[in-house]
């Protein structure tokens, strides 16, 4: 706290701005780490029931336990849209209500993907901040540490002294936003990091519920 009032206005500013990225970056990091936790867990409970169940409305009378997992999004989705088809080809003489005329496959296959775009959206919110803070902010604090140097060297030119003890105070004051950069960036970047793995391995597992559920449709259908 002593560096930080010893500084000048514009590195006060930007050792603001400094703490402002890391204190959002650590509160996105803490809700990112148990949004995904709690996604991955409960992925894995819900794929448990799934493959337990014997039919798709046993499965939606029960996804209200599972609400954190992006994959109930999808079976609600393609459930809803498989109900959809089979209602509109109800009264029909055609016997197969999953014809290619009635894009019944394609509906849900389309269900499907618009479902697992918006849980991709849904999971990666907010961890672009993550990796602008994680770019950013070294650079920021950078700028500071030169300005602040900048006007040490002035303050030397002012009083006409180049001793250690009239240099030393104010070349650790600039450097300050340089730590304080690198201790915003390196935390949001490692987490960034982390998450975008756990993601891409919640998507891999969309993807294959996706083509299981429509494997299981198509199987149905072939046995009518």
């Amino acid at each position: 706290m002593g560096m930080f009032t010893g500084t000048g206005l514009i590195v006060k500013i930007v050792l603001l701005i400094l703490i402002f990225f890391s204190v959002v970056s650590w509160a996105i990091i803490l809700f990112k780490f148990f949004q995904i936790q709690r996604a991955n867990s409960e992925s894995q409970r819900f794929m448990d029931f799934f493959w337990k169940s014997k039919r798709f409305d046993a499965i939606a009378s029960q996804v209200d336990r599972f609400l954190n997992s992006p994959l109930t999004v999808l079976f609600n989705e393609g459930y809803g849209e498989l109900k959809k088809v089979v209602e509109g080809g109800e009264g029909r003489s055609d016997s197969n209500v999953f014809s290619t005329d009635l894009g019944g496959i394609e509906n849900v296959s389309r269900a499907l993907r618009r479902a697992t775009n918006s849980e991709i959206t849904r999971l990666e919110k907010y961890t672009t901040f993550l990796a602008t803070t994680g770019s950013t902010s070294p650079f920021i604090g950078l700028f500071g540490t030169v300005w602040g140097i900048m006007t040490a060297f002035e303050g030397i030119g002012r009083t006409g002294s180049a001793s250690l003890a009239v240099v030393a105070p104010g070349i650790a004051e600039a450097l300050i936003a340089t730590a304080i950069g690198l201790v915003a960036a390196i935390p949001a970047v490692m987490a960034y990091n982390h998450f975008q793995h756990k993601i891409r391995v919640l998507v891999k597992e969309m993807d294959n519920f996706s083509t299981e559920f429509l494997n299981i449709v198509q199987r149905n259908i072939a046995g009518k």
